[in-house]
């Protein structure tokens, strides 16, 4: 699989003694743990290139606001912080600095006057679409050498994997 700084080698190489931290935990377990917090670290990184990408002054984690408008179209900033896992306060200071760099707008929700949806404006669209395809022949080339029915067992997954992780 990988082999990072810290000479932690391949799932099948690995050594989990009995003296390690988590002493009666599942190899399983481990491997998954150390595999997330590298690819996590990694998914970082990737993120805030792409955010910059898209917008110089974009913040990391208003990326996934924008993958998340350009899927679902108009949602309520409620909405948003729920599926993100943040607070209003959180939602509202990365809404309002996004609607500053041009890439969303809001408009009252026509079900409620008093709440408001999010969307993203023609600029914000374009923007995060080029910057998404980019991203996607990305995968696509470093994971060529996969079979595609592994990318998508992969997805379906990482998919489970934030299904259960919602709750």
């Amino acid at each position: 699989m990988h082999e990072d700084g810290n000479g932690e080698g391949s799932l099948g190489r690995q050594r989990v003694e009995s003296t390690a931290p988590g002493r009666g935990v599942e190899r399983e377990f481990l491997a998954l743990e150390r595999e997330l917090t590298v690819f996590l670290r990694r998914a970082r990184a990737n993120s805030g290139e792409m955010a910059r990408e898209v917008h110089p002054d974009l913040e990391s984690s208003a990326y996934g606001l924008l993958v998340r408008l350009d899927e679902c179209g108009r949602q309520r900033a409620t909405e948003l912080a729920a599926y993100i896992g943040v607070g209003k306060a959180t939602m509202s200071r990365q809404l309002r600095a996004l609607e500053q760099l041009g890439l969303i707008a809001r408009e009252p929700d026509p079900a409620d006057g008093r709440a408001w949806l999010v969307h993203l404006t023609d600029e914000g669209r374009v923007r995060f679409r080029k910057v998404r395809e980019a991203r996607r022949a990305r995968y696509v080339r470093e994971l060529a050498a996969w079979d595609r029915v592994e990318v998508a067992e992969l997805a379906r997954l990482l998919h489970q994997l934030n299904l259960g992780m919602e709750k």
